[in-house]
């Protein structure tokens, strides 16, 4: 059965007393301490998502920068190809003018070449022409005789020459 004598009451109001000494002494620094921490830590994470924030700004801003130098860099390899390929032509077709010149120099000097060689086959000719007439007439030709004869064979050569359609 429940005693509720004057020690029950003593050692309520001790209790009671103590609970208010508690917590004058130890619940309200204890309180105070535990908003500290947790405002500590509300501050942290306030702080934290505060730079994270920054974090994706940055990183944002990073890809963009990242993005616009691959832009560039895109812009600056696009532009040297098309220089190069302009280059490439321009000395291809240098090469080419310079080609058709030594073909055209090439082709003039094999007609000059093959001009100073009809020329001294014609002399040839008319030489052994003149021996072989000289042989059959049984005579000496005069200067002026050989020079006509030979005259006239070079004209009926370059004549059957220019007739004639070459071989190339």
């Amino acid at each position: 059965m429940l005693d509720f004598s004057v020690t029950f009451i003593i050692t309520i109001i001790n209790i009671f007393i103590l609970f208010l000494i508690l917590r004058k002494i130890l619940f309200k620094p204890v309180t105070k301490f535990i908003e500290e921490r947790a405002k500590k830590v509300q501050d942290s994470l306030d702080l934290a998502e505060k730079e994270r924030n920054q974090a994706k700004g940055l990183l944002k801003q990073y890809e963009d920068q990242l993005k616009m130098v691959e832009d560039q860099a895109t812009e600056i390899i696009r532009s040297a190809k098309e220089t190069a390929q302009a280059e490439a032509a321009r000395i291809v077709a240098e090469g080419k003018a310079q080609a058709e010149l030594l073909i055209d120099k090439g082709h003039k000097q094999l007609e000059a070449e093959k001009r100073a060689a009809m020329s001294v086959f014609h002399a040839d000719a008319a030489a052994l022409v003149i021996g072989a007439s000289s042989r059959l007439i049984q005579r000496e030709l005069s200067d002026e005789d050989s020079h006509h004869q030979a005259e006239l064979l070079l004209k009926e050569l370059s004549d059957s020459a220019v007739s004639k359609p070459e071989d190339n």
